[in-house]
């Protein structure tokens, strides 16, 4: 997972300036095992401050992808793009129906990246590996959601 000062080096680096509502938008998404959304980071760090704008989080979240300090993940069923902080190579599992994401870390896909990157010649800067299926507590339950699937 990252840190709080890797996310907002990453971000003082690439000329942004270190407001306290970019602190929180990083502290949220390296202190969070959920997978937040940009609305679920913004309702959260608006509490703290009222005045941020949306556009705030989309900027500092945009900025982050595009260094490589945070991955982007597609959506869990929800029509939501979801952001991960934890940018070590590993497996993402989706659930269609509750749309909770998790990780499972995994040595295969930590190879895979050395593989790659030694094929390539590319420097990776994160990758995407995004399973869906339906949890353990959602397999049970007889209306599963899948329709939004």
């Amino acid at each position: 997972m990252s840190n709080i000062q890797a996310l907002t080096g990453a971000l003082q680096q690439s000329g942004m300036r270190i407001t306290p509502q970019r602190v929180a938008i990083c502290s949220l998404l390296a202190e969070s095992h959920e997978h937040p959304t940009a609305r679920q980071i913004y309702e959260q760090v608006k509490r703290e401050y009222p005045s941020m704008a949306l556009a705030t989080v989309y900027n500092t979240l945009d900025t982050l992808v595009k260094l490589g300090a945070v991955n982007v993940l597609g959506h869990a069923g929800d029509d939501h793009v979801h952001y991960d902080a934890d940018t070590e190579p590993h497996v993402n599992l989706a659930c269609v129906s509750c749309h909770k994401i998790i990780d499972i870390p995994s040595d295969h896909v930590r190879h895979l990246d050395s593989e790659i990157s030694a094929a390539s010649g590319y420097k990776l800067l994160g990758a995407r590996v995004l399973y869906y299926g339906l949890c353990p507590d959602c397999q049970g339950q007889p209306h599963n959601n899948l329709k939004t699937w």
